[in-house]
């Protein structure tokens, strides 16, 4: 790592993955449970479920639990996944056991300092995560998720999507290749067969009824050149055909969201927990400044707003060694010691990258040490 010096004390992921207390967690009064959330912006209409818990998730993309608990989730009558570990924030790339357990290795930047970012983009080519993104997406009432909303599947899609789950040819498997998820012919793929069986407008919207027959084409009369001999009553063949279309149209496959829309969409919803995160630590102070002839080892300590400092890893790095070095680092204090070793006028920035408990992400932080 260049000629930085870093130091890297960790300790062993933990095996449940439960906020206890810790990120913002919060508790009902008198209950013990917690309150997790689905995504940043919010994540409505899904059905879930843990040992204790069962409910449907907000506006907010909110659950209950227990810490310790997994949490199966539902769309209707469409499980989607079980067994994932319940904790202040899901997303999408937790639903998957192979996936999930990638989020843990973090990567190394030029720095050399751990960050999960990286990481969070190579998971995102995850055929799977893909998959099941792309089909929630299109569930949602309007067909795009603008930025800083969140997925809302309502009662009317659901209804729609449980009656006609028993008509599929093959249970829907998010596992599969994109290319066999996605499939349109020679027969549609099961999420492709289940799309087309939805509506996302009023019931009673013109594009919600059924497309008229080729028969029924065929026997309309065609339409007068003649506007004034034309009835208004009379549904002819050039407006069956232009119906027919329109409710044609009016259908959602998952070629309307592709992979790249679903990775912009998911990676604004892990920037935002990123950033919700981090924002709930601070440094005890943000520049210091020496004279050169205090060379007594110095110490800045991490804190967490509204609560007791929890971390589980801690790293530090100086962008200037021969200013300011590191002595050592303690993820049990949440404080990195240091020395100024440089002439007047000198500075450095200490980096610091930690792992709060309980998540796979890292926090970054700075402070700015200046030699007088």
């Amino acid at each position: 790592m260049k000629s930085a010096h870093r130091i890297r004390l960790s300790l062993a992921l933990l095996s449940a993955l439960a906020f206890t207390g810790c990120l913002g967690d919060k508790s009902s009064s008198g209950s013990g449970t917690s309150t997790g959330q689905l995504h940043f912006n919010g994540f409505n209409g899904l059905a879930y479920q843990t040992a204790s818990q069962t409910g449907n998730t907000n506006q907010s993309g909110e659950f209950r639990y227990y810490p310790g608990e997994t949490l199966t989730f539902r769309v209707g009558d469409l499980t989607l996944v079980s067994g994932v570990p319940a904790q202040h924030y899901v997303t999408l790339l937790e639903f998957f056991e192979s996936t999930r357990s990638a989020l843990q290795i973090p990567t190394v930047e030029d720095l050399g300092l751990s960050t999960h970012t990286y990481t969070e983009q190579q998971v995102l080519e995850s055929a799977a995560v893909m998959n099941l993104t792309r089909f929630l997406m299109l569930l949602n009432w309007t067909e795009n998720v603008a930025e800083g909303d969140g997925i809302d599947i309502r009662g009317r899609v659901i209804r729609q999507l449980n009656a006609a789950l028993p008509a599929l040819n093959s249970p829907i498997d998010f596992t599969v290749s994109e290319s066999e998820f996605t499939a349109t012919s020679p027969v549609p793929s099961p999420a492709n067969q289940l799309l087309a069986s939805i509506c996302f407008y009023p019931e009673d919207d013109e594009l919600c009824q059924d497309p008229p027959t080729q028969t029924e084409i065929d026997n309309a009369p065609a339409r007068p050149d003649d506007p004034d001999a034309r009835d208004p009553d009379i549904e002819y063949r050039e407006d069956l055909i232009a119906k027919k279309e329109r409710i044609a149209n009016s259908v959602r496959t998952l070629e309307d969201i592709t992979a790249e829309d679903a990775q912009t969409y998911l990676t604004r919803e892990l920037e935002a927990i990123s950033t919700e995160i981090a924002n709930g630590y601070y440094l005890n102070e943000d520049v210091a400044s020496y004279p050169a002839s205090d060379t007594g080892i110095k110490s800045v300590a991490v804190r967490q707003i509204g609560g007791s400092t929890s971390i589980a890893e801690l790293e530090a790095i100086s962008t200037r060694p021969q200013d300011v070095q590191v002595q050592s680092a303690d993820w049990q204090s949440a404080e990195v010691e240091y020395f100024v070793a440089g002439a007047p006028g000198g500075e450095s920035e200490l980096l610091m990258s930690f792992r709060p408990e309980n998540t796979y992400r890292w926090v970054r932080k700075q402070l700015r040490v200046i030699i007088r």
